[in-house]
């Protein structure tokens, strides 16, 4: 670190940071310049390929971006991620991202990019966000991020020895998310094999009467949500919101606690005793299903275990709570994570103004339900199966996890001044 100087971003930028366009995305016309906005970014601050928006060129004309341009995040739960810019994707930005432009006599844009992906910048953010209604860092506050900067040409070493290093961790993360991607695949035909056609293959067919259910085992029935569930209803937020959400006390469920694979505890978020009293009527019970019925995660849908105890959901859970003289919670739930019931729920949802189910719809969803004796059999085959293959999810996970890990140790040990790039080239 001898040789770094500390200097704040401001001092490294050729103009002002700069607010983007406060504009709505309603164009995707693509010979307009892309509108990138918060939501276009993954974690890694890569541009999605899927969310494409475009702003007419003379609205967009003072929000064009520039080769080597960085933007960053400046609120909401993604405050601080980073995107830096190719020169041949014609692009503007939007309000919610700070551009910061830097004096390429000073410092490698790509260096600078690097360091947001650091322990350091992250304590950075975590040290400067503004809590009020939604986390914030400003301009003036970037402007301000003091960062340990080498000589330019040591820069330049740096940027070429991680250019070469994440790209390949990168390729191997990718391939390994490609596999998950299968596993889930093959877990939900599995899944769907079963519920649609049972375990004999040799047992007679009849027509559903459906066309897209196709046949199904004579003996079966098809069946909507509303023929055997007691409750299909959804949870609120409580007064005040986050706010009043505690380190511990009742459990409080929102969508991203629930997975396909059970409840994540991961960032559980608690309610008191007095606020459950008064949300008593959307309180969870053993062996209810959970769906989430807005947003990115729709149609994600989970059993809540016997031993769970006590707790409640909010407006973006659907518990449906299922007559087990009818059917088996843990087959309904195996139904519900079928690709029959993901399909059902994606056209259900299509066309609405925003990503969501309302209660009558997910009544109507229509399933063929097997006999009673028979769901017991079909819980056991498809617990088997998706065991083996969570089994299996999980420790690419958790390669993948190490993967991240390691980049970003990487990353941080080269634009510190930790790890001496330049022998390690040489020895290339």
């Amino acid at each position: 670190m001898s040789k770094y100087s500390l200097i704040k971003w401001k001092y490294l930028a050729k103009e002002n940071m700069m607010y983007g366009a406060n504009e709505s995305a309603e164009h995707d016309d693509m010979s307009y310049p892309r509108y990138i906005r918060i939501t276009d970014l993954d974690n890694e601050g890569n541009l999605k390929e899927d969310t494409f928006k475009s702003l007419p060129p003379q609205i967009a004309a003072p929000y064009l971006l520039s080769e080597g341009d960085i933007l960053l995040a400046r609120s909401g739960a993604t405050v601080g991620k980073a995107y830096i810019h190719k020169g041949d994707l014609n692009a503007c930005f939007a309000g919610y991202l700070i551009k910061f432009s830097s004096r390429k006599d000073l410092v490698n844009p790509k260096f600078v990019f690097y360091y947001t992906q650091t322990k350091y910048y992250a304590s950075w953010i975590a040290e400067n966000t503004i809590q009020a209604t939604i986390q914030n860092v400003s301009a003036e506050k970037y402007a301000n991020l003091q960062m340990p900067l080498p000589s330019l040409d040591i820069q330049d070493e740096i940027v070429k020895y991680l250019d070469m290093k994440v790209d390949d961790l990168n390729i191997t993360v990718s391939s390994k998310e490609r596999l998950l991607y299968l596993l889930e695949e093959k877990r939900q035909s599995i899944i769907t094999e079963a519920v649609t056609k049972g375990l004999n293959p040799n047992v007679k067919m009849k027509d559903s009467g459906v066309e897209w259910i196709g046949e199904i085992p004579e003996h079966w029935e098809v069946k909507k949500v509303k023929h055997f569930s007691k409750l299909v209803g959804s949870g609120k937020t409580p007064s005040g919101g986050s706010e009043v959400y505690l380190d511990e006390g009742i459990p409080f469920l929102r969508s991203l606690n629930v997975h396909f694979e059970g409840i994540r505890l991961k960032n559980l978020a608690f309610i008191s005793e007095e606020i459950d009293n008064e949300m008593r009527s959307t309180r969870i019970q053993p062996l209810d299903n959970l769906l989430n019925i807005t947003g990115a995660s729709i149609g994600r849908s989970c059993i809540v275990p016997k031993d769970f105890g006590r707790g409640n959901v909010n407006q973006h859970v659907c518990i449906i709570r299922v007559n087990q003289n009818k059917i088996n919670p843990y087959y309904f739930n195996s139904i519900m994570n079928s690709k029959m019931a993901m399909d059902q729920i994606m056209t259900a949802q299509t066309g609405s103004s925003r990503e969501g189910l309302n209660f009558q719809q997910v009544k109507n969803l229509m399933f063929p339900v097997a006999p009673l004796e028979e769901q017991e059999e079909l819980n056991r085959f498809i617990f088997t199966k998706q065991k083996e293959i969570y089994n299996v999810i999980n420790r690419i996970e958790s390669q993948i996890q190490k993967l991240k890990e390691y980049r970003q140790s990487l990353i941080y040990e080269a634009v510190t001044g930790k790890l001496d790039v330049r022998e390690l080239i040489a020895e290339k």
